[in-house]
């Protein structure tokens, strides 16, 4: 019976270092600021949101990441590479993809809440083999997650939207979403028009293969990415 117990505190405690957020940012592999200096604060800490997410507003940058506070917007270039590094030296410990989405606030960005256009500019998913490896997904095990502004894109402040998807418990419906916002000024000539351009909610269905998904079979069905297809910066 000890045994036991002991066995299922070790592995509540692993499920729980497995959780991350996505909170410090890195400009051209520099890094700028520390933990939520540039990035919306959630208040259900590190821990996922599940597929209800997917129909409710909190999917824009995770549950309680309101507009206002002290968070900072940090001045770019179009073409620069941005990252966000996980907080505490964690990395990604769970198989999945991983995505940016970006959405131009009409004003300042520190006051937009995300309910106009978004537009995918970076996705990840597997690098090799099937998805029953965790280290063939092209994410797994890093510390952070990064892209770069497609060098068209409009002048302006924007919500820069990264999130990652856990899908260990996909086949049970209950893939884990974690996801942060970033508030970027970005600077440039632009001439590119974004597109497809979405709201979100509404990019994804809690049905959706790439998110109720079985990577626990001897072989898993090819796996299909969620969402829109990504802007090709033209």
């Amino acid at each position: 019976m000890k045994l036991s117990i002991l066995a299922a505190l070790t592995a509540a405690a692993t499920a729980v270092d497995a959780h991350y957020i996505f909170n410090i940012l890195f400009v051209n592999g520099v890094r700028q600021g520390g933990e939520y200096t540039y990035v919306r604060r959630n208040t259900n800490s590190y821990n996922p949101a599940f597929p209800d997410i997917v129909d409710k507003n909190d999917l824009r940058c995770n549950v309680g990441a309101k507009p206002g506070g002290n968070v900072g917007t940090f001045e770019v270039n179009a073409g620069d590479r941005i990252a966000l590094k996980l907080f505490n030296n964690e990395f990604i410990e769970h198989p999945g993809p991983g995505f940016v989405y970006m959405s131009k606030a009409p004003d300042s960005v520190s006051t937009y809440d995300g309910s106009g256009d978004w537009f995918k500019v970076w996705e990840s998913g597997l690098c090799r083999g099937n998805a029953a490896q965790d280290g063939n997904w092209c994410t797994y095990n890093k510390d952070r997650m990064e892209f770069t502004i497609p060098p068209k894109t409009p002048p302006g402040e924007y919500l820069v939207r990264f999130e990652h998807i856990g899908l260990h418990e996909g086949h049970v419906q209950r893939a884990q979403f974690y996801m942060q916002c970033l508030q970027l000024r970005i600077k440039g000539n632009g001439g590119g028009n974004p597109s497809p351009l979405v709201k979100i909610p509404g990019i994804y269905k809690q049905t959706d293969p790439g998110i109720r998904y079985n990577k626990w079979t001897g072989n898993p069905a090819p796996y299909q990415m969620p969402g829109p297809k990504v802007w090709n910066g033209n």
